[in-house]
């Protein structure tokens, strides 16, 4: 059996155009691909760079809550974007219709990150790596 080849996340916008706008001119997620069907029917892919799955227990996604966004729940699904910049993205995506949740902040496993609600009713955290690597505790 081999692993999957590629992690895709579909989410319906009832706005595409608007969505288009925050996720790839904003945010800077390059098209890689639009196609129209039927009626009305269009879709784009946009690259959102390398993915993973990050499976969380409910006290997990409590302390994440805890930490990132000062207690206030977070949905089941949560988008995470790494970026350069948690401040500069955060504020450039505020301007583009975002509505900041909770300011960037430095984490205990050195990250500053951001909670934002997004278009197509997503919410995000923007995390910032800031010493250049994600740090993963061993299991074992």
């Amino acid at each position: 059996m081999t692993a999957p080849m590629q992690l895709r996340l579909v989410v319906e916008a009832e706005d595409l155009e608007a969505a288009l706008a925050f996720y790839r001119d904003a945010l800077g997620l390059p098209e890689l691909a639009a196609f129209e069907g039927d009626g009305e029917a269009r879709v784009a892919i946009l690259d959102a760079g390398r993915a993973t799955l990050e499976l969380a227990n409910p006290a997990q996604k409590r302390m994440i809550d805890r930490i990132e966004a000062d207690g206030r729940e977070s949905p089941r699904i949560r988008v995470a974007f790494e970026v350069d910049d948690a401040e500069g993205v955060t504020r450039r995506l505020e301007t583009a219709g975002a509505t900041v949740i909770a300011e960037p902040v430095e984490t205990p496993w050195r990250s500053r990150n951001a909670r934002l609600e997004a278009p197509a009713d997503l919410t995000l955290t923007l995390f910032e790596e800031l010493d250049g690597e994600e740090h993963f505790v061993p299991l074992g």
